[in-house]
């Protein structure tokens, strides 16, 4: 008998692996109630840019014979999961969401991907995003954009809005996004689940497509803190195709969450700067509950200073466009990507490919990096934003002499209307301006329900901690689950 769908909506990973180990329900099962769900929801919410129905089912009867031969089905049995499509996947369309790369199948699969596949988990679909992962509401994909479950006149937030969606809507309990600068810890805030983080070199970035280089990281969106560490157990680790890549053992996250579900002697830092004029009030009242529910498990609030974070936006802009400037100089017509059917010279060809396969947003991130980079400008504006990246590192370092983990709102607002900012970007950078500050100091960070505004949509609190901590984060936000409900809330779909 076919597995009831409401019923599938909102298993948790654990559940799901637990149940076709056991054979309750066998691996096929799962896959077709989670296509089930992509397919009746998808036209309203515009999850997905390719759906992998025919591999998704040859992945999961895959698993079912492992079971049946009586081997190993892995960490992530059966588990339906939707990656984010900056991803590769060997034989399968990776689009960045740009007409750019609109049919490019890649011959090789990122190393976070293999790693699901190797853990047993079935792979559903491709998800939306803005254009190559630039910009905080998925209004930038070439494709359409996602829409908030919550409220299907809203964004979802970005750039991984689609896998955030995935996860929220109840398709799938497991997603894979990238976080260049809060594109997973964003729209997790928005969309009422959790998105964490990793420590730069976590996890490998073999096969993500660039944007910015020192600043991009894969992470996963779950509905709770056990469900990520369960994702992040199967995908961490050293990879000797990733140069960046940390050499080190992968952690045990799942470990971590069987300690006591108190936080007494915790040291919880409260940034004064993340506590200013111009966030929503409903906003900064849920993360101050969440900070008082917190303080409840033992944990010892203090005031920390995060003195240059004012810079962090600027900084962040320029970093990030120079080295997306410099990583999508690849994609001319001729390398990589659409070439115009109206070639003049040389340079006529890369001038029109590119004008004609990339978007606006994509289109004014290179122009600016390209300028921060160029000759005279280059020490004035792209080496002086990294010296201040030093300084914010400084910043947080000296922060955690005091505090074992920093909390403060994932986002100044909840989901605001699509096309409310579109013709602002200033004030779309603006919506990253609690999230950017942790990439540029390499550290883990993660966002969690913790309550909703007056009208129903979800509000995020972030928590940040020292570098290659992500268990001590998950340890956190898993106590405050237990004491709370907010990630028990799912849309009304």
């Amino acid at each position: 008998m076919a597995l009831d769908l409401q019923a599938y909506a909102w298993l948790s990973a654990r559940e799901i692996a637990a149940g076709v180990r056991a054979k309750t329900y066998s691996a096929e099962e799962v896959a077709r109630a989670a296509l089930a769900r992509a397919k009746a929801l998808d036209p309203t919410l515009k999850v997905f840019l390719t759906l992998l129905e025919d591999a998704a089912l040859t992945q999961a009867r895959a698993t079912d014979a492992k079971i049946a031969a009586g081997g190993d089905p892995g960490l992530l049995a059966g588990v339906p999961v939707a990656i984010k499509d900056n991803l590769c996947l060997k034989g399968t369309r990776t689009t960045c969401a740009s007409k750019i790369l609109d049919g490019y199948v890649p011959p090789y699969t990122a190393t976070a991907v293999q790693r699901l596949l190797d853990a047993g988990a079935t792979i559903v679909g491709k998800t939306n995003l803005d254009e190559f992962a630039m910009g905080s509401s998925t209004e930038n994909s070439a494709y359409g954009t996602t829409r908030n479950p919550w409220d299907v006149s809203r964004v979802p937030g970005g750039s991984s809005g689609g896998s955030a969606v995935a996860v929220a809507a109840g398709i799938v309990p497991l997603a894979l996004g990238s976080d260049t600068g809060g594109s997973i810890r964003q729209p997790a805030a928005l969309c009422g689940c959790l998105g964490l983080k990793p420590t730069y070199g976590r996890i490998s970035r073999y096969g993500l497509v660039a944007f910015a280089s020192s600043l991009d990281q894969i992470g996963p969106f779950a509905r709770d803190a056990a469900d990520a560490a369960l994702l992040c157990a199967a995908i961490s680790g050293h990879d000797e195709r990733d140069a960046t890549s940390a050499a080190m053992a992968a952690p045990d996250e799942l470990r971590a969450l069987k300690a006591p579900g108190d936080l007494k002697g915790l040291r919880l830092g409260v940034p004064k700067e993340y506590f200013v004029k111009g966030t929503d009030p409903e906003v900064e009242a849920a993360v101050r509950r969440g900070i008082a529910d917190l303080e409840a498990l033992g944990a010892k609030a203090v005031e920390v200073s995060l003195p240059h974070s004012s810079h962090g936006i600027a900084v962040y802009y320029l970093i990030a466009t120079a080295e997306a400037s410099s990583n999508l100089a690849r994609f001319d017509g001729v390398h990589y990507g659409h070439r115009t059917s109206e070639p003049g010279g040389l340079v006529d060809l890369y001038a029109r490919s590119r004008g004609e396969g990339f978007g606006a947003e994509v289109k004014r991130r290179i122009m600016l990096g390209t300028y921060a980079l160029s000759a005279g400008y280059a020490s004035k504006y792209y080496l002086k934003a990294q010296q201040v990246r030093a300084l914010l590192k400084r910043d947080f370092d000296e922060a955690f002499q005091k505090a074992d983990v920093i909390v403060c709102p994932t986002t100044p607002t909840p989901a605001f209307k699509i096309g409310e900012k579109a013709d602002d970007p200033l004030a779309m950078y603006l919506s990253d301006i609690f999230t950017v500050t942790v990439n540029l100091a390499a550290i883990p960070a993660l966002s969690l329900p913790c309550g909703q505004t007056s009208s129903g949509l979800p509000i995020g609190m972030q928590l940040m901690g020292r570098a290659f901590d992500e268990a001590g984060l998950l340890r956190t936000a898993a106590a405050y689950e237990a004491k709370t409900a907010h990630h028990r809330k799912h849309p009304a779909l």
